[in-house]
C-alpha cells in the first residue's frame, strides 16, 4: 500500500504534467495559426509604387514547397507589376486583357499581369524554414485593401489555396488570402516608391479571390503566451514541492 505522502506526490506530479502540456499547447496554438502566405510590410502608403514581399512559410514537416502562385486582384488592376532573383528560383509571369484599360502616367494600359509563379530549382522551401517573394507594385490604389491568392504546392503533390477572406475581424479563416492595407499618401510621399511604366506580356488568366474585408492581424496573441508560462511555472512548482514532501 502506498504510503499517504506517496500518494500525494504522485497526484501532484500528474497534475503537474498536465498543466505543463497544457501550458505548451496555449503557446503553440497561436504560433500555429501565423503559419499562412503573408504580406511583409502588410500595410504602405496608397497612390504610388512599393515593395513588397510575399512570405511563404512551409507548414509541413514531409515535404517541401516547390511551387508559389500569387493571383493579382482582378477588380483592382496594376499597371506595373515586377519581379526580382530569387536565388534557386525560376519567375514567371502571366498577363490578361482588360474589359477597359487603366491611365497610367498618360498613357492607357489594356494588359497588366495576372499573376506570377516560382518555381523551384534548388530544393524549395524546406521543412521549418520560410521564403520571401519580392515584387513592386503599382500604381497603387488611393486607399484601402488588396487580396491576393496564393497557391501553394509541396512536393508530395499537395496544393493549398490561400484565398479566404474573413467575414468579420473577429473571425480568422482557415486559408487566409495575403493582404496589403493601403494607408492615405502622406504629403512627403512614400520613400521606398519605384516608377516604371512597363508592364509584361504573356497568357490570360483568371483568379477568384473572396470579398474584401478586414482580417484579423497578424500578431501573435500576447495574453496566451503570457498565462501559459504562468502555467507552466506553477506546474513545476507544485512538483518541486510534491517531491520534497514525498522525502521528508
Amino acid at each position: 500500500m502506498p504510503t499517504t505522502n506517496t500518494a500525494v506526490r504522485r497526484t501532484a506530479t500528474r497534475l503537474a504534467l498536465a498543466l505543463a502540456a497544457a501550458g505548451v499547447g496555449v503557446i503553440a496554438l497561436p504560433m500555429s495559426a501565423q503559419a499562412h502566405v503573408s504580406i511583409d510590410p502588410g500595410e504602405v502608403a496608397g497612390g504610388g509604387f512599393a515593395v513588397v514581399a510575399f512570405r511563404v512559410p512551409n507548414e509541413r514537416d514531409d515535404a517541401s514547397t516547390t511551387r508559389v502562385r500569387v493571383i493579382l486582384p482582378q477588380d483592382q488592376p496594376l499597371g506595373s507589376v515586377q519581379t526580382t532573383a530569387v536565388p534557386g528560383w525560376r519567375v514567371q509571369t502571366a498577363t490578361r486583357k482588360l474589359d477597359e484599360p487603366i491611365e497610367m502616367f498618360g498613357a492607357k494600359l489594356d494588359t497588366v499581369v495576372s499573376q506570377v509563379t516560382w518555381t523551384a530549382t534548388a530544393g524549395g522551401v524546406r521543412p521549418g524554414q520560410f521564403e520571401d517573394f519580392e515584387l513592386s507594385l503599382g500604381q497603387l490604389p488611393e486607399s484601402g485593401r488588396l487580396n491576393f491568392t496564393a497557391l501553394q504546392s509541396y512536393s508530395s503533390g499537395e496544393q493549398v489555396r490561400w484565398n479566404e477572406v474573413a467575414a468579420d475581424a473577429a473571425t480568422e479563416p482557415e486559408h487566409p488570402a495575403p493582404s496589403l492595407l493601403l494607408t492615405a499618401p502622406s504629403d512627403e510621399g512614400a520613400g521606398n516608391e519605384q516608377a516604371s511604366d512597363e508592364s509584361t506580356g504573356g497568357t490570360e488568366s483568371q483568379s477568384n479571390v473572396s470579398a474584401v474585408s478586414d482580417p484579423d492581424d497578424e500578431g501573435v496573441p500576447v495574453l496566451p503566451t503570457v498565462l501559459s508560462a504562468a502555467a507552466l511555472v506553477v506546474a513545476l512548482g507544485a512538483a518541486g514541492l510534491a517531491w520534497r514532501r514525498g522525502r521528508a
